[in-house]
């Protein structure tokens, strides 16, 4: 009977211990499957993370050493603007001295001229006394000295000006070195004078120039200062 009872609480003793095992293993499989679930999330986070990242607003993707830049053609509108486009004239600082007016002219020479712009087609050139001066007419080969101040014809818009540098300039008359609306209209022209120049393209940059320059018909009014 000893015996019995003895077999009896081993068989209850090892019975307890594979159950105990058994309690063990589940709680070991449930914390290691709850692991896995955790990582399983974290990464999609990160994954997620990234996605936003680099795709979302459009900032911090890849290197821009490496980013390139699609080519853009031109739109209709761009490629109708007009040929002549100006840019608006800063007031000029009062220099000492600028600008040169020789004795005995108008004073108005020391003030800055108003361009308006121009109506109906240029197709020749148009010299129009504004200030007629006393000095001697200027000839071809002649080195005179000028202010001006260059707009688009049909705008008004002024590109250039020697007021903007509040410097005067000089240049050869007839010899090629400025454009040849200025070689054949300034030619004759007393000194002391302003006049005005409506210039054709062709007397002018041309209709699409190269470099900058303004194209289409222009507009100058121009002081005459000194020739010799």
């Amino acid at each position: 009977m000893a015996e019995q009872r003895t077999a009896k609480q081993e068989r209850r003793a090892a019975a307890k211990a594979a159950a105990a095992r058994a309690a063990q293993v589940k709680k070991r499989n449930q914390a290691l499957a709850g692991a896995g679930a955790g990582l399983a999330v974290i990464a999609v986070l990160v994954t997620v993370f990234f996605v936003v990242r680099d795709g979302g607003d459009g900032e911090d993707v890849g290197s821009p050493a490496l980013t390139t830049t699609a080519s853009v053609a031109p739109s209709p509108s761009a490629a109708a603007a007009p040929a002549c486009a100006g840019q608006p004239a800063p007031t000029p600082q009062e220099v000492a001295g600028f600008p040169p007016v020789p004795a005995g002219a108008d004073p108005a020479l020391k003030t800055r001229p108003q361009v308006e712009p121009g109506s109906g087609t240029v197709d020749k050139l148009v010299v129009t006394p504004i200030i007629k001066g006393k000095g001697a007419a200027t000839k071809a080969g002649q080195n005179i000295t000028v202010n001006y101040v260059g707009a688009c014809y049909a705008t008004g818009e002024v590109f250039d000006a020697s007021w903007n540098r509040s410097e005067a300039f000089p240049f050869p008359l007839g010899s090629g070195n400025v454009i040849p609306g200025w070689d054949q209209g300034l030619v004759g022209v007393t000194v002391g004078s302003r006049v005005q120049l409506d210039i054709p393209a062709d007397l002018a940059y041309g209709d699409n120039p190269q470099g900058g320059q303004p194209g289409g018909p222009l507009r100058f009014v121009v002081d005459v200062l000194a020739a010799k």
